[in-house]
């Protein structure tokens, strides 16, 4: 395998020293809020977003005031992208069915889909007013049936914005808080005096919020590792350099350490794109930003084959993978490891991430290799159940028990089973013993 890295990104070790800074500042950050409440949660909204109302929690009269703020366009573009998500989480809801099969005669196994009871929704904010991610989360869990669904974004400029509260409320929350980052997430996991706890927290996040939601798996559950965006263009020359720098320079402009790799096997391509790059970023607004999530963290890969790509593509399993080649089907049927695919020079991440429907809350640092992202299945827990109708049935799969409980030294086991054959099948099995083999059809 040819694999040439024209550009690499921050080294792994200087990474990990990131995120062990990260993760010391959320660790002591969730102690703080676990020990003193609400009052840790004024304090971190006061130093890190200087926001400090009279409560966190919007009334429905302010809900109101915001979303009449909204022009008519900018109410119906949030409507119209949100019933695109709606639709598409529908039609996915509707393939999980509950399911009942009698196995044996007698013998009923079933399972039940159950929505999550609670679920915190994060709708980042800080930076970028994240209306999108209110649709993702929110409506999402509305069509799961989630019945208590509380909502938490930062203030943007000081106040609430107006669009991701109007997304929150249209998607269905129940509670909405405007409250930002660790704290956010901290009390809707952990609680306070004002805030009661949920049992799933989803939504997407700076590194801090990642790192907070990682830490408080196990105590409440979370949709998935979402930390900072990661972007992966697969090009070959069937596309220009121009729309190659675009689509990468697009997501890294999300945060300094957003990653943003080209992989292609036209060195052609990719060095023209290397130069489209330096172009873009003397004219984009947000350059501040992308240049130096671009610097530290962009990687330009060429590779000689279209195998060698995927390989790579599987290895890294990028968050965002956007493929513009001549054979976009063929990675579609091959690529294993993403958080989604985007499928062709028409189709972008920007139209993923706010509109075309699916879901834009997707696994990073390789979470790829053992998840999707978030969906309507997200929200709901699948539990089985059983269920014996006949005495025949009940003997029969007694014995196996039986003998399979002695057999594994689990007396106690094995006496479930044995009062059952005594009762409903009559036959005298002595305490403690298995259950006797006999002529029987289904042995």
């Amino acid at each position: 395998m040819t694999v040439k890295y024209l550009k690499h990104g921050k080294p792994d070790v200087e990474r990990a020293e990131d995120d062990a800074k990260t993760r010391q500042i959320v660790e002591a950050t969730l102690a703080d809020i676990q020990a003193r409440g609400d009052t840790a949660v004024r304090a971190l909204s006061e130093k890190f977003d200087g926001y400090t109302p009279d409560a966190f929690r919007l009334t429905q009269a302010q809900i109101d005031e915001l979303i009449a703020q909204l022009t008519p366009q900018e109410l119906h573009d949030i409507k119209f992208a949100q019933e695109q998500v709606r639709t598409f989480a529908q039609a996915q809801r509707a393939s999980m069915t509950d399911i009942e099969v009698e196995t044996m005669p007698g013998v009923i196994l079933g399972h039940k889909n159950i929505p999550v009871q609670s679920v915190g929704c994060y709708v980042p904010g800080g930076k970028f007013p994240m209306v999108a991610s209110a649709h993702m989360s929110v409506a999402t869990a509305s069509v799961a049936g989630v019945p208590r669904i509380i909502a938490c974004t930062p203030p943007f400029n000081g106040k609430p914005n107006p669009g991701v509260i109007a997304a929150m409320h249209l998607g269905g929350a129940h509670e909405i808080y405007v409250l930002g980052g660790i704290q956010a997430v901290g009390a809707m996991a952990i609680g306070t005096e004002t805030i009661e706890p949920v049992h799933m927290l989803v939504g997407p996040g700076n590194a801090f919020v990642a790192e907070a939601k990682r830490q408080l798996f196990g105590r409440v559950g979370i949709d998935l590792f979402a930390g900072p965006t990661e972007t992966m263009v697969i090009a070959d020359d069937t596309v220009d350099a121009e729309i190659c720098a675009t689509d990468l320079l697009g997501q890294a402009e999300h945060g300094y350490n957003s990653p943003a790799v080209l992989l292609t096997n036209s060195e052609k391509l990719a060095r023209e794109t290397l130069v489209e790059i330096d172009r873009l970023l003397e004219i984009l607004p947000t350059r501040d930003t992308a240049s130096v999530s671009w610097a530290d963290y962009g990687e330009v890969i060429v590779c000689d084959t279209y195998d060698e790509m995927l390989a790579v593509a599987n290895d890294i399993a990028s968050e965002h993978v956007q493929v513009m080649t001549d054979r976009d089907d063929w990675f579609l049927e091959h690529m294993t490891c993403y958080g989604a695919l985007f499928l062709g020079a028409r189709t972008n991440v920007s139209k993923g991430d706010k509109i075309i429907g699916t879901n834009h809350t997707l696994p990073t640092k390789k979470a790829g290799r053992y998840t999707g992202g978030l969906w309507v299945g997200k929200f709901l827990k699948t539990h089985s159940y059983q269920r014996i109708l006949t005495d025949d049935a009940a003997t029969m799969i007694g014995e196996y028990g039986s003998r399979l409980c002695i057999r594994a030294g689990s007396v106690g086991h094995a006496e479930q089973c044995n009062v059952r054959v005594r009762r409903y099948g009559g036959v005298n099995v002595p305490y403690g013993e298995a259950a006797p083999y006999r002529n029987r059809q289904d042995q």
